[in-house]
């Protein structure tokens, strides 16, 4: 779908990170934009920077795990601009807990607002696109969907917004639909994820402590993150698809030989392992010896030797 000059384009997750970034890209473009995110403030601070290409933008504070406030931004989005043309469901989180024995809050958590959170954008916005006769949704996953090692909810949560956004491609084409369906699959991206749990909702109590080996290898993955590619970038290969109305946008072609792998293995039906290298990261083995010395601590000091015997008292 070519993107034209005064269409309207929805994002969540827009206050930073690629949801940003997207937002930026289509405010170029001419498009109006309606940002939405969890974090008011930081929605506030960015909306000016949009409005300054010269277009309209609405900002709502929308937590998308409430499917009620996913349909009050769809009808606030009506109202203001009366169409949509293009809805990005990029709100995302990540979790540095114990997945196996810390709380079960973390599941729900990360589960609600990477699965349902999508689900809730697709469902409330689709009805407006075919109305509309032309549009396109974006649903943000992650290599994470394609090779599972990040960690077990975001794995999971990842796996399933593939499956669901390729899901919801068959059945727009077997409709003939006019909506375009895009599943984007980032590898490493210049983004604030691993510091998601500062959106950690209030009644889940406790921000939950970081796990063992989450503290152990985290300084490798803030690294690569650091390394990776920037949010722009991705905007832009999202905005490309779009335009070619492709389904898949995979802006990292390290990773997918990782995937590929995977699939060989599965396809072998060998028992899982974890591949010796992951893109942006030291060695497999370097991150299993950061965390057994993690999990046994610093090497203890020799024994001192023993003391010398005392002289023999003279006769």
């Amino acid at each position: 779908m070519e993107l034209h000059s005064g269409d309207v384009a929805v994002v969540t997750g827009a206050a930073s990170g690629i949801g940003l970034a997207l937002a930026e890209r289509f405010a170029r473009a001419g498009m109006h934009v309606v940002a939405a995110d969890v974090d008011d403030a930081a929605l506030a601070a960015v909306a000016p920077a949009l409005a300054a290409h010269g277009v309209d933008v609405l900002t709502q504070t929308v937590d998308v795990r409430d499917a009620a406030a996913v349909d009050g931004l769809a009808t606030a989005t009506l109202e203001r601009f009366g169409a949509v043309h293009v809805v990005c469901n990029n709100a995302g989180v990540s979790s540095r807990a114990d997945p196996w024995a810390g709380p079960l809050e973390v599941w729900r958590w990360v589960l609600d607002v990477n699965v349902l959170g999508v689900v809730h954008g697709v469902r409330a916005f689709l009805p407006h696109l075919f109305a509309g006769g032309r549009g396109h949704i974006v649903n943000t996953a992650s290599m994470a969907g394609l090779a599972p090692g990040v960690g077990a909810p975001y794995d999971a949560s990842k796996h399933a917004v593939v499956a669901l956004t390729e899901d919801l491609y068959l059945d727009l084409q077997a409709q003939l639909a006019p909506v375009g369906v895009s599943v984007l699959c980032p590898g490493w991206v210049r983004t604030n994820i691993v510091d998601a749990d500062r959106n950690w909702p209030a009644e889940h109590g406790e921000v939950p402590e970081r796990s063992v080996v989450t503290a152990a290898i985290e300084h490798h993955f803030r690294r690569a993150i650091a390394e990776g590619m920037t949010p722009a970038e991705v905007a832009d290969r999202v905005a490309a698809a779009i335009g070619e109305d492709r389904f898949w946008v995979l802006p990292d072609p390290e990773w997918l030989e990782v995937a590929a792998d995977r699939w060989d293995t599965i396809r072998a039906g060998a028992n899982p392992a974890r591949p010796d290298q992951i893109p942006g990261l030291p060695p497999t083995s370097r991150l299993f010896e950061d965390i057994l010395a993690s999990l046994t601590g610093p090497p203890a000091d020799p024994p001192a030797d023993p003391p010398a015997d005392p002289p023999a008292d003279p006769a």
